[in-house]
């Protein structure tokens, strides 16, 4: 029998770890925004672009620098009338007095070497290329601030879609909450009307019918609820199986922004940028049309023989060289001219997006400073008004209770009351993004 008790005892502890709720993940704000910050495809897109950016500078620096090339060659050359043989020339007896005493009246051959090996090292530096180099190396750090304006500009995007992500998930669950009240109180106001005797058919009908749509309330919530959590879980890399807590509550209060007047944006920053690099291509596409004055040096090293196995048994013959070379570009055919109209003509087109830019995103800003303000001023007197709702709730449950109004009052008073919670909830919503929306615009 103690063994019975032990097996028992033992299959309820089994049970009870078994069915007991696996612990929650606890998020918060700042939590959520580093996970999705972590995960975001655009900002790893940012970071390449930036790297792209900071090797094409490396590239463009490397024209400063000195050009060593090296060059290797070997020929053989054929006689046509005996391939097998090397190129012979032969000096006849009626030459004369060219023709030493001891070879008069006897023929002079002199052999060719048809095997012949040269190799040589070049070297080029640039002196002066009249802004060639310079307006290219120029062009790319502005392509570099760009990049770096553009991982700002997506850093401030992602926190911004994060921070509405994780609201968004928070305003569901206090929906869900309000919803399952509202249902809560229907189903007491119903159970009041019952047991105080026979219900009024009328009454016990209407609270039926608002019972049955608070119950869909309920279920459209919840389902909300978890499409919110879901898509928060998926962007921030948390398994989506895995149940969320969010511990920032929404604020009781909301201090003022005092936020200053907007002077620069990465957007504005990119698309100024833009201006610089297309000015600065143009500027050395028309460069291309001037001279470039380099220092150059070489050396030769050559090597003939009959033989290609006796190539190398004698000391060639060595050459070497420097000075000053100055390349002019004489005709292109309207080619560089050409090009740096079209950058010039880019320039001026960012400089019209940077101007429609700052009125766009001025306004913008101006507008969510605007919307924060106007938000929390009204805030107090929708409280006041959500408060009004409850009290008047209260008033209209005890008269039901005591059969001194109808089910259809009740009704408009709960929904009244479930309107205000929402729109209590919306408004505090919609200005903790308003403030998001200052951040993104004008830190």
């Amino acid at each position: 029998m103690l063994k019975f008790k032990n097996a028992s005892a033992l299959a309820v502890l089994c049970a009870g770890v078994f069915l007991s709720p696996a612990m929650a993940l606890d998020l918060s704000l700042d939590d959520a925004v580093a996970r999705i910050t972590a995960e975001s495809h655009d900002l790893k897109k940012a970071d390449a672009n930036l790297r792209r950016a900071e090797a094409s500078l490396d590239a463009a620096n490397a024209n400063r620098w000195f050009k060593l090339e090296g060059s290797a060659s070997y020929m053989n050359m054929v006689n046509i009338e005996n391939p097998s043989e090397s190129q012979k020339i032969e000096l006849p007896p009626s030459l004369g007095g060219l023709i030493s005493e001891s070879l008069k009246d006897q023929s002079v051959v002199f052999e060719i070497p048809d095997n012949i090996f040269q190799a040589g090292l070049t070297l080029t530096q640039p002196i002066y290329t009249f802004g060639k180099i310079g307006n290219a190396v120029k062009s790319v750090k502005s392509a570099i601030k760009m990049a770096e304006s553009s991982q700002e500009l997506t850093r401030r995007e992602v926190r911004y879609a994060a921070a509405d992500l994780y609201w968004t998930a928070k305003m569901t669950d206090e929906i869900v909450k309000l919803s399952e009240t509202d249902l809560a109180n229907a189903r007491a106001a119903k159970k009041k009307l019952t047991s105080a005797g026979r219900a009024n058919r009328s009454n016990l009908l209407k609270i039926e019918s608002d019972i049955a749509t608070k119950e869909i309330n309920v279920s459209d919530a919840r389902f909300n609820r978890d499409t919110a959590h879901r898509m928060l879980k998926i962007m921030a890399g948390i398994d989506v199986d895995e149940e969320l807590t969010l511990t920032d509550n929404f604020p009781s209060s909301f201090d003022a922004l005092n936020a200053g007047e907007l002077k620069t944006t990465p957007q504005w920053e990119i698309l100024d940028e833009q201006v610089n690099m297309y000015e600065r291509l143009a500027r050395s596409q028309r460069a291309n049309n001037y001279p470039t004055l380099a220092a150059t040096a070489s050396y030769t090293y050559s090597s003939m023989s009959g033989d290609v196995g006796h190539l190398f048994d004698q000391k060639g013959g060595q050459s070497a060289y420097w000075g000053l070379a100055l390349q002019m570009p004489i005709f292109s055919g309207g080619l560089n001219r050409a090009n740096a109209t079209v950058e010039a003509m880019n320039a001026e087109a960012a400089r019209q997006d940077l101007a429609q830019a700052k009125k766009i995103t001025t306004e913008q800003y101006d507008n969510a400073i605007k919307q924060y303000d106007h938000l929390r001023g009204n805030l107090s007197t929708l409280e006041n008004a959500r408060d009004l709702a409850a009290k008047t709730y209260t008033l209209s449950q005890n008269r039901f209770a005591s059969g001194q109004t109808s089910a259809v009052e009740l009704a408009d008073v709960s929904a009244g009351l479930y309107q205000l919670d929402l729109a209590l909830l919306n408004t505090k919503y919609k200005i903790l993004m308003s403030a998001e929306s200052v951040k993104k615009l004008g830190e």
